[in-house]
């Protein structure tokens, strides 16, 4: 994982890292129309489930950063965002959920190319970020790229060591990628914000 950061530092490169089959096309599409440099596109070793949107909308997954799920209560009710890319998005839906049942008002975003999103207009990314709202963002890689998103008592859950080995699902565990920890998570930024 430490090699999608890596990627997302030469300039002019694009990196596509998809959650699911919609956004697999998407990035695909953008990627061999693309005129004016490279990009990358990095996939998921395990099977990934095809992840309930609230809307599937093509213009916004091509701007690489989108609202996949809004809170149930409408924009102005978002309590705190989770951003997320590639594997982890589903597991940030299953959070989501858990959220949602405790009452917490969450928006999933996906982000499956950071590259992309920056360049979008400071309106739209506000936008989708929840301008004044936490921000927390998850991704099993460097947490280097993801603070720029980070907003009000927010934080990364991401991996900034390497050398373990063992069967994916204990590293998960190891390392915090688990709905328990995200959970957890919010709810510490949002009790350090009050």
């Amino acid at each position: 994982m430490e090699q999608t950061e890596s990627l997302r530092i030469i300039p002019n490169m694009d990196v596509w890292r998809p959650a699911d089959a919609c956004e697999t096309l998407t990035a695909w599409a953008c990627a061999i129309s693309r005129q004016d440099g490279p990009s990358s596109l990095i996939f998921s070793r395990q099977n990934l489930p095809f992840v309930e949107r609230d809307e599937i909308n093509v213009d916004d997954m091509e701007k690489g950063g989108y609202i996949m799920l809004e809170a149930p209560n409408g924009p102005s009710s978002v309590e705190v965002t989770l951003v997320a890319t590639g594997s982890e998005v589903a597991l940030a839906a299953e959070a989501r959920k858990q959220l949602l049942a405790m009452n917490i008002q969450t928006r999933l975003v996906s982000m499956p190319s950071t590259t992309v999103f920056d360049r979008q207009d400071k309106e739209y990314r506000d936008f989708v970020l929840g301008e004044g709202r936490p921000v927390v963002a998850i991704e099993a890689g460097r947490t280097d790229g993801w603070w720029k998103y980070i907003r009000g008592a927010g934080t990364v859950i991401g991996l900034d060591r390497f050398g373990e080995s063992a069967p994916a699902s204990e590293l998960f565990k190891l390392f915090g990628f688990t709905v328990d920890n995200v959970v957890e998570t919010v709810q510490h930024v949002l009790s350090q914000g009050k």
